[in-house]
């Protein structure tokens, strides 16, 4: 759905300004407070952006966001919680979360973020093309010289950036910030993951101490 966000979020002031402030620049965004309801909506129709709460009375933010992305990968995923530890944003982020913010936050920051994402996602393409890996962005799907690949969500993201930039040197912090949404972080999860890609038939070149290229 075209510039629309859900919020699962059970405080209701919380959900007022956030709806409020979105609306005013033109983002349409519905609110829920239980799990349930989020999960019965988004069977119906799914949001470009979902902000999630971590604590809710019926359950859990982060099993909501594994559920979401291994539906679709590509719906933008932030989580919203009180729950400020390094630790707890690394969890939320190596699930699939696009992005984590935490409580306290200001409201001003917090819609331009979303304007920010929404802006990044009309950009881009809905089919990537090099050499003879063929990614529909919108379906979710990709193809290697006509063969079907099945990815995770994570894995799709990094080959989606990879072939976004093509030929170019993709440090290992760069593939952190813009894939796993954070910084500073381990940079083995990258290597992992880029083996695995290359397992599955993607041409990945290693640039020693500096990250990796994708090459057609």
């Amino acid at each position: 759905m075209e510039r629309t966000v859900y919020l699962l979020e059970d405080d209701d002031g919380i959900c007022d300004l956030v709806k409020c402030t979105l609306q005013l620049s033109g983002i349409e965004c519905r609110t829920f407070g239980t799990v349930r309801a989020f999960e019965d909506a988004v069977a119906l129709e799914l949001p470009a952006i979902a902000v999630l709460d971590i604590m809710l009375p019926d359950g859990n933010g982060l099993d909501v966001l594994a559920r979401l992305k291994a539906r679709r990968g590509d719906v933008y995923c932030i989580m919203l919680s009180a729950l400020g530890k390094e630790s707890d944003k690394v969890t939320g982020l190596n699930l699939g979360a696009d992005d984590y913010i935490a409580k306290p936050f200001g409201i001003l920051e917090f819609s331009a973020k979303i304007a920010a994402v929404f802006r990044r996602l009309k950009q881009r393409p809905a089919i990537l093309t090099v050499g003879d890996v063929v990614m529909d962005c919108e379906k979710m799907t990709v193809t290697l010289a006509g063969r079907d690949v099945s990815l995770s969500g994570k894995e799709f993201k990094l080959l989606q950036y990879s072939l976004e930039n093509p030929d170019k040197v993709l440090t290992r912090d760069e593939l952190l910030t813009n894939v796993w949404g954070y910084e500073g972080g381990e940079t083995r999860t990258i290597d992992n993951y880029v083996s695995h890609l290359r397992k599955l038939g993607f041409n990945y070149e290693t640039v020693f101490g500096v990250g990796y290229k994708f090459k057609a």
